[in-house]
């Protein structure tokens, strides 16, 4: 979904200035020559995301030269400004501009409340920045920032991490124009979202035949929908049964840290059951209730939204398509397989089922 707010820092200013007012008049925060810094030990459960013993670090730190702050891990909240030239605001400590971390702060405060429910991030960011985070916000809040904590871990390419300087980044708009934004999703669904994961061509086109399989046991389904028998077949019931399964398996594995790889892989194991209970055909009430079954935990992973979906077949091909219906009439089957290899080339393959053609794009 997208979201319903893009906030800049620049249009929180006054927000920001009152967040860090309240840290001082609550005493964990001090001003120092038109510097404004947190003053970490005064809050006691600092380190207790990242796991970092305030002891250890402080053993690490060191105040730079023109530095006026009482501790070596006290950390900026508003910075004075240095130069004309520097951007700045006007404050109670003179003109200056925020501090990193204090940003966020604000405006999760602003937009998503005192309590936000999930806070995501890069593991990079654990500390200092989402350390600094709930240092900041609980002192101001007086209540916990957020419920859970998610770290993704870094994206690698043919098993180097991505970089400039190894000129082999690119953005989702490069990979768009090879991938559907629908295969990227799946790409990146694959692997659990705290592990590394592996970006190359040889690995995208697994994610893309996957993701193929999937969509080729919904088209069949909506098929079999409109084209299928009025009346029930053999054992559905029993095979509808059968199906959820594969469903409570998916609530499990997602339940598990939002296992997102395993989830993909009980929507396989009910691709593969569907498949086999419609190999012969199926009844209309039945792939009805099959669709809704995979379409339900594909919804939950944002696939098959619609928004890669490609527009109708076109009159050039549908024409094809008629021609060789014609043709198979006639029993012209040179003529039917000739326009069947032609659809092929041009990524269309027919299926011939008791129900009808089927119109599989490949």
């Amino acid at each position: 979904m997208k979201a319903d707010v893009h906030p800049k820092v620049s249009e929180h200013i006054p927000e920001i200035i009152e967040f860090v007012q309240t840290l001082i008049d609550k005493g964990y925060a001090y001003e120092a020559d038109g510097d404004v810094y947190y003053s970490t030990r005064k809050f006691p459960e600092y380190g207790k995301l990242s796991g970092q013993n305030i002891d250890d670090l402080e053993s690490g730190a060191r105040i730079a030269i023109g530095e006026v702050k009482e501790d070596p891990l006290d950390f900026a909240l508003w910075k004075a400004r240095k130069e004309e030239s520097e951007i700045a605001w006007e404050s109670p400590w003179g003109m200056g501009r925020p501090g990193w971390h204090i940003e966020c702060s604000t405006m999760a405060k602003k937009h998503l409340g005192e309590t936000i429910d999930i806070h995501g991030g890069g593991q990079d960011l654990t500390f200092p920045h989402h350390e600094n985070e709930i240092a900041q916000s609980e002192a101001c809040n007086g209540v916990p920032f957020a419920h859970y904590w998610m770290h993704n871990g870094y994206i690698n390419v043919d098993g180097k991490k991505m970089s400039k300087s190894l000129n082999n980044f690119f953005t989702v708009r490069d990979i768009r124009e090879n991938y559907s934004g629908d295969v990227i999703r799946f790409f990146l669904l694959s692997g659990h979202y705290r592990s590394p994961i592996n970006f190359s061509d040889t690995l995208m086109e697994q994610s893309k035949q996957g993701y193929e399989r999937i969509a080729t046991a919904i088209e069949t389904l909506e098929f079999l929908r409109t084209n299928g028998s009025d009346e029930a077949m053999a054992d559905e019931a029993t095979k509808i049964a059968s199906l959820d399964k594969h469903r409570e398996k998916f609530i499990e594995v997602m339940d598990d840290d939002l296992n997102t790889a395993d989830g993909i892989a009980a929507i396989f194991e009910l691709v593969s059951e569907i498949n086999l209970d419609v190999k012969d055909g199926a009844s209309k009430s039945f792939a009805e209730e099959a669709l809704k079954r995979i379409r339900e935990l594909t919804d939950v992973l944002g696939l098959f939204s619609g928004e890669d979906e490609e527009e109708g077949l076109g009159d050039d091909i549908q024409a094809l398509i008629d021609e060789r219906q014609a043709a198979r009439k006639e029993k012209n089957w040179a003529r039917a397989d000739e326009i069947r290899d032609q659809l092929a080339a041009m990524g269309i393959t027919l299926k011939d089922t008791p129900q009808g053609v089927q119109v599989i794009r490949n």
